[in-house]
């Protein structure tokens, strides 16, 4: 992978100005090949007279980059977007604002992630859910199989079942899997850095075994969870409006 001042310059370079990038993807979970993609993820802040409108401006920005043959996918929302996402339990949002792979802006983050840690709600059970079903329904059209999508499949669900448990955000599969005792995952990641592609010689029966009984843990976690019911919307708001009114110049 390109290293960090790579990653920052490659994000400077672009027409806006982030307020974070972070890490993402494969990177942030564990499980990069030697030619993955870095996905980079993050926020900006469209200026007060652009959004008091009538009509809005384009409110996410989409890269597709490359450096010394890296490619890189740069998303980014307006910081007002992004924060809806923030309150509607969106699983993917908690581990950018939460990444340890910080490319810019560790100042900001240090303020908005307190935000988002009282934005984190049992009802998280539903994104990881979702997400887990999605992959599941990948898995079994794909003949063969492929290594990525089981992995994913394992990394949201175990996830999922951490952030119920104990409201931390933890998205890297190698400690996952030592915590919660899958100590298979760690040939399947090992195997994952190596190649890319099909994997024939899975015993999809086991894995398939395994997806089950994690889920039904996902569900009791959920059950059981003393995580609240509903997140600090106030609070966000409030941050929205003052952080937007204190860089906004003029209208």
């Amino acid at each position: 992978m390109l290293d960090n001042e790579q990653l920052r310059k490659a994000v400077e370079e672009q027409s806006y100005e982030p307020l974070f990038v972070t890490i993402s993807g494969a990177h942030l979970y564990g499980f990069p090949s030697a030619d993955s993609d870095v996905d980079l993820r993050g926020s900006h802040l469209l200026m007060l007279r652009d959004v008091i409108g009538l009509e809005l401006p384009e409110q996410t920005v989409e890269r597709k980059l490359d450096r010394f043959g890296v490619e890189i996918e740069l998303v980014s929302h307006d910081l007002g977007k992004y924060l809806r996402l923030l309150v509607k339990n969106n699983g993917y949002v908690l581990e950018q604002i939460f990444s340890p792979l910080v490319v810019i802006g560790k100042d900001f983050l240090d303020e908005l992630r307190p935000l988002a840690q009282g934005c984190i709600t049992r009802h998280h059970y539903h994104h990881y859910k979702g997400f887990l079903h999605t992959q599941r329904k990948l898995l079994d059209k794909q003949q063969p199989r492929i290594l990525k999508t089981l992995l994913y499949a394992y990394r949201v669900v175990l996830t999922g079942v951490h952030l119920l448990r104990t409201g931390e955000v933890e998205p890297y599969l190698p400690r996952l899997a030592e915590e919660y005792r899958q100590s298979f995952l760690g040939e399947l990641i090992a195997r994952k850095k190596q190649e890319k592609g099909p994997a024939e010689d899975l015993d999809w029966t086991f894995h398939d075994t395994r997806l089950t009984e994690l889920e039904s843990l996902l569900d009791r976690s959920f059950q059981e969870s003393t995580l609240p019911e509903e997140r600090d919307r106030e609070a966000v708001h409030r941050f929205l409006v003052e952080y937007r009114l204190q860089r906004s110049k003029g209208i």
